[in-house]
């Protein structure tokens, strides 16, 4: 009895170094694998707007729907079939462009206090409250309610490209057309705070000027800011940064330097 009690027990196998883990240990082993994966995972790069702008403008002159203003860096004029129809020579304008959104406000000279303030871009719903629309801003997203403007805003369908005018308590007061138009013809002053990204495609060359298309409309550049000689169909990026310019030009015959490499980087001397 005691031999067989003897020739079962050695019968079983026994644990040893050699054998796997537990499935606990395993189960250890794959979390913290998996932690590690995503230890090292690069962070998600924004991508610069393109175009991009960044302006103040003061009052120039003004006619029915259109205002003409003077900034560091040509003349930028607004026009609008339903608004714009106040604006005065006491009145600075601010001016964004970020991808497909805009962005203008117009202020009192001096003390600052808002007159009226667009938001354009895609229409988007917003995802925390009811009736409202998101919206960029150089602030940040900031949120809009329909406010007395549902019926209006009904006849458009999300992605649609809309303006609209909103108060400070971010109510939409009304939905407007409004387009721009811009003219860079000087190097902007040291301090300006300009900042103007735009890559298009020459579409005409006359005299002293390009006029290049851009995804926000045709946009004419005088060439002796620092813009060396292009040709029409020849793609490319300006670049101004406060006192800064600088062009980024593609070859119009191949799109590639000849050593393959793409655009060449063309700092523009200040005039």
């Amino acid at each position: 009895m005691i031999a067989g009690l003897f020739a079962l027990v050695t019968a079983l196998p026994v644990a040893s170094a050699e054998e796997p883990p537990p499935p606990s240990s395993i189960a250890e082993q794959a979390t913290s694998e998996v932690e590690i994966q995503t230890e090292v995972q690069p962070p998600a790069v924004e991508r610069p707007a393109d175009p991009a702008v960044s302006l103040r403008g003061s009052v120039w002159r003004t006619k029915s729907g259109i205002v003409f203003l003077k900034t560091p860096i040509g003349l930028l004029t607004l026009s609008s079939k339903t608004t714009l129809k106040d604006l005065k020579a006491s009145h600075d304008v601010l001016f964004w462009v970020h991808d497909r959104s805009m962005v203008v406000e117009i202020r009192k000279k001096g003390e600052g206090s808002l007159v009226h303030r667009y938001l354009t871009g895609p229409m988007t719903f917003g995802e925390d409250a009811p009736k409202t629309l998101q919206w960029w801003t150089p602030e940040g997203e900031e949120a809009t309610h329909f406010g007395t403007q549902e019926g209006r805003l009904n006849s458009f369908h999300e992605g649609d490209v809309l303006t609209v005018e909103v108060d400070q308590s971010h109510t939409i007061l009304g939905v407007h057309d409004l387009q721009f138009d811009l003219q860079i013809s000087q190097t902007p002053p040291a301090g300006s705070q300009v900042h103007v990204v735009m890559s298009g495609t020459v579409s005409r060359l006359k005299s002293n000027f390009i006029f290049f298309r851009t995804p926000v409309g045709v946009v004419m550049v005088n060439s002796k800011i620092g813009i060396p000689r292009v040709k029409v169909g020849q793609p490319l990026t300006l670049r101004i940064d406060d006192h800064d310019v600088s062009v980024d030009l593609v070859p119009s015959s191949s799109g590639l330097q000849p050593d393959g490499t793409s655009p060449a980087h063309s700092p523009a001397s200040p005039h």
